[in-house]
């Protein structure tokens, strides 16, 4: 059975720890993420995910957060990602992501970690790498089998 959920931003930045800023459209290449962001190469974490959901939960705390804050690459609307199993594959238009890791550590100078105490990436983001490329953008449709 396919479930269905939504990109609300794609987001990209050249350097890391940084927070990503939103895009129109972005380029993602097979093997090594989104074409000009400072995560990508032959790695697990080619590219990461948020969803919105997660996002609103901290802005209870920081009203002024928004996608891509989190460093996260692309951020969803409609899907519990921390919930999805390692290898799971989401399908976003002609791109195809295989999931490669729930949640990570937040780094050392995580802006948000140090204005409210926490941070949900680490534990409601996930990660994945490129099987198959392609443009995905903002109100792409995504979907994964279960």
């Amino acid at each position: 059975m396919k479930k269905r959920f939504r990109v609300l931003s794609v987001n990209i930045s050249a350097e890391k720890g940084t927070v990503k800023k939103p895009a129109d459209e972005a380029r993602v290449i097979a093997g090594q993420g989104m074409k000009d962001d400072a995560h990508a190469g032959d790695w697990h974490r080619q590219v990461s995910l948020l969803a919105i959901e997660d996002i609103d939960t901290m802005r209870a705390k920081l009203p002024e957060i928004s996608p891509g804050d989190f460093a996260e690459n692309i951020t969803t609307e409609g899907v519990d990602l921390p919930s999805l199993p390692v290898g799971t594959v989401l399908s976003i238009g002609d791109v195809k992501l295989e999931v490669t890791q729930i949640g990570k550590d937040c780094h050392a100078g995580c802006e948000i970690l140090a204005k409210t105490g926490e941070c949900v990436m680490p534990k409601r983001g996930i990660f994945a790498r490129v099987l198959e490329g392609g443009v995905i953008s903002s109100e792409s449709a995504g979907s994964y089998d279960i």
